[in-house]
């Protein structure tokens, strides 16, 4: 059975690119545009892994995955953290404060995703 990953990224753009890319990788991707509609999604769907924007609308990024990582429900799923925000302070805040699995930057490197997300897949398994 296929591995569905959630992104979560109000780009229209970005998240095209990314259901593409994961598609093709045989992965089922859905999608949320906030931090809102993704905590929606979680009360109804468990994905196997999600991929998280921090520049949002609403909730932030930062702040959604801290609510998906400190639930008693969702707290086991891996959520990489992906932004243009990319400084050691934002990598930091990423990975202590949202509890975030992981940080990549944008402009994003394909490789490097597919990996994190075989990694945490397979770490998490």
């Amino acid at each position: 059975m296929s591995k569905m990953v959630l992104v979560v990224d109000d780009e229209e753009d970005i998240v095209f690119i990314l259901k593409n890319v994961l598609e093709k990788k045989g992965y089922v991707v859905k999608d949320a545009s906030t931090g809102e509609e993704c905590l929606e999604i979680l009360k109804k769907e468990k994905p196997d892994l999600i991929i998280m924007d921090v520049m949002m609308p609403g909730i932030d990024g930062w702040e959604t995955t801290r609510r998906i990582k400190t639930d008693e429900r969702t707290k086991g799923i891996p959520v990489s953290i992906l932004s243009v925000k990319s400084d050691p302070e934002d990598r930091r805040k990423s990975l202590e404060y949202s509890l975030a699995d992981e940080h990549l930057s944008k402009p994003v490197d394909f490789d490097a995703l597919l990996n994190t997300v075989e990694l945490l897949l397979l770490r998490n398994n």
